[in-house]
């Protein structure tokens, strides 16, 4: 069951309250519950109908039997479970199912955002899903199912996020809909009891936040942010959100002369462009400024955006035009357009200073560009049209290099550290690096040359042992900056050592270097026990290598519960096997 399920509560913080409430600056609105005369007579399609009519808006020809047949199962299977607010349960994957229709996501992923509770929740099985809606929504709802904590322990909580991880490798819309199912429990945090909502939300920050980010999906990481900030820190939610409330009563009257001064200069570029001021949430406010909100400027709380009715070269033309209405900040100009993001989010940002002398950001993209910028896979799914272009869009994607990166080294860590390496990895920023070939590699601020040998390539960061960085020699531990060429040096017998741990900054460095380091303390200690074994038998005139080529060694090893002759090895030199009960099983009387 959701964090948010069943029985009742109340809120008594007033800033959730308000944060659940009033959208923050930004957030997108679903469409409006409308009245239907054919809704009366059906009680399944009264409950749908704003579901259907947002599907609709976005596929107009699509073949909604399955949204009703899917609600139709899922409030059967729910019914007589309330949510802790005293409302029927379907309402919260009705809820979710919104979310996504609001984005323009496809039948498909309706119909699993309907029933993703169901096998979690009820009798329903993954089977049963299977053999009555496909393949494809079985996936997808096994995907967002969490495991059972009874059967998996402390691990439960990140196997389930393990996963996820895999699933979404497979297909996307899995993420999304885990995301979309957060969004609603953030929203109806406050019938949680108040000890709940910190922890929550913390664990939101951490894990989802950062997943909705990746996915370029912003217009649910940023009320997602603001959610939580509100749940974690209340006072300080409050007190961002009036002063960026003061700051955006003289937004005209502050961003207007440069509008002015923009609009002339667009036109003598000959660029058309719309012009908006981009209020920031709140979470980033708090950010950027944390308590120090006195006197905050409509300039500080707000950027602002042009849309470009043109092609790539017309954003560029454009803000040459920015640059030659406003003084621009030097060095602050950031090329998203030829340098993707890791999350497929393209636009040129830049920093100048307004007619009053106050600094602002002002960022430039296409109106094609836009819908990715605010919905990131979502605006692909959307866009695909047919079932085999949602394919080519949600699975296997080469542009999503972060999910690539996290498949790279999920499998080998243990639970106990694959939540806090998932974190860790989730909230690094990124940087661009490249071969000398060109080719783009993306990594966290701080990652050295070490972390670039191991995101090429597994094996060569193993026998790494130097680099060449912008044409000079530099050793493993230089850290790599955006732009940089950097070629990896390399011995056929290098090999990863201790000390790599203190530079390796990156999580699949580190989780590829303590594997190999635990392969040799584990060969180490195998070869120590055989010797050992060696010598006893050799008092007893056994030869260890006429027992092993026959097969007895491994015989003893499976007898006494190790998978093969070297951990039985290991055992003795660790002491967890004695070295005389094992002589006793190679001597026979």
């Amino acid at each position: 069951m959701n964090s948010t399920g069943s029985a009742s509560g109340a809120l008594t913080g007033a800033a959730i309250r308000g944060a659940a409430t009033a959208p923050a600056p930004g957030r997108f609105r679903l469409p409006l519950r409308r009245r239907s005369t054919a809704a009366g007579r059906d009680p399944v399609r009264a409950a749908l109908a704003p579901l259907l009519a947002a599907h609709r808006a976005a596929y107009p020809g699509a073949d909604q039997a399955e949204l009703l047949r899917g609600y139709t199962v899922a409030e059967r299977l729910h019914r007589g479970e309330l949510r802790k607010s005293g409302a029927p349960y379907i309402t919260h994957p009705l809820a979710v199912a919104m979310i996504l229709a609001g984005m323009g996501m496809d039948t498909t992923t309706l119909v699993a955002a309907l029933l993703h509770d169901t096998v979690e929740d009820t009798p329903y099985t993954l089977g049963e899903v299977r053999a009555d809606f496909g393949e494809e929504i079985a996936v997808l709802v096994d995907g967002v199912t969490k495991l059972d904590g009874g059967r998996w322990g402390e691990r439960a909580e990140a196997e389930t996020f393990r996963k996820i991880v895999l699933s979404a490798a497979d297909d996307l819309r899995v993420l999304v809909i885990k995301l979309a199912d957060r969004l609603h429990n953030l929203r109806t945090l406050r019938y949680q009891p108040p000890h709940k909502w910190a922890r929550y939300a913390k664990a939101s920050h951490e894990l989802l936040v950062p997943f909705a980010e990746r996915l370029g999906i912003h217009v649910l990481k940023r009320e997602m942010d603001d959610l939580a900030f509100a749940a974690r820190s209340p006072d300080a939610h409050a007190a961002t959100g009036s002063a960026v409330r003061a700051a955006l009563r003289d937004a005209r009257r502050a961003f207007g002369p440069a509008m002015l001064r923009l609009r002339r200069s667009l036109a003598e570029h000959g660029v058309q462009a719309t012009m908006r001021i981009r209020p920031s949430h709140l979470y980033a406010v708090h950010q950027s400024f944390g308590g120090r909100l006195a006197g905050l400027r409509p300039c500080e709380a707000a950027r602002l955006l042009l849309v470009v009715d043109g092609a790539e070269r017309d954003c560029y033309i454009a803000l040459g035009a920015v640059h030659a209405a406003l003084h621009p900040v030097a060095g602050q100009v950031r090329d998203f357009i030829a340098t993707p993001k890791d999350n497929m989010y393209r636009s040129l940002h830049t920093r100048v200073i307004s007619p009053d002398g106050d600094p602002f950001e002002v960022i430039v993209r296409s109106r094609a560009m836009h819908p990715v910028a605010e919905y990131g896979i979502v605006a692909h799914i959307r866009d695909a049209g047919d079932d085999a272009a949602t394919v080519d869009a949600v699975a296997g994607r080469r542009d999503l290099v972060w999910l690539s990166r996290l498949l790279a080294w999920q499998s080998d860590a243990p639970s106990a550290d694959f939540l806090e390496s998932l974190r860790a990895d989730l909230a690094a920023g990124n940087i661009a690096a490249f071969t000398p070939r060109g080719e783009a590699v993306a990594l966290p601020a701080g990652a050295t040359a070490l972390d670039f040998a191991y995101a090429l390539e597994p094996f060569l960061g193993d026998r790494c042992i130097g680099a060449v960085v912008n044409g000079r020699l530099a050793p493993m531990s230089v850290q790599v900056r955006s732009g940089n060429v950097v070629e990896i040096l390399t011995d056929p017998a290098g090999r990863p050592s201790e000390d790599w741990l203190e530079f390796a900054v990156t999580v699949p460095a580190r989780v590829r270097i303590q594997q190999c380091l635990s392969l040799r303390r584990a060969e180490e200690a195998a070869e120590a026990g055989r010797r050992r074994l060696v010598q006893a038998l050799a008092g007893r005139r056994v030869d260890l290598l006429a027992v092993e080529a026959c097969g007895d060694s491994l015989a003893v090893a499976r007898a006494l519960g190790y998978g093969e002759i070297d951990e039985m090895y290991g055992a003795l030199t660790t002491g967890s096997l004695g070295l005389d009960d094992l002589v006793a099983r190679f001597v026979h009387p």
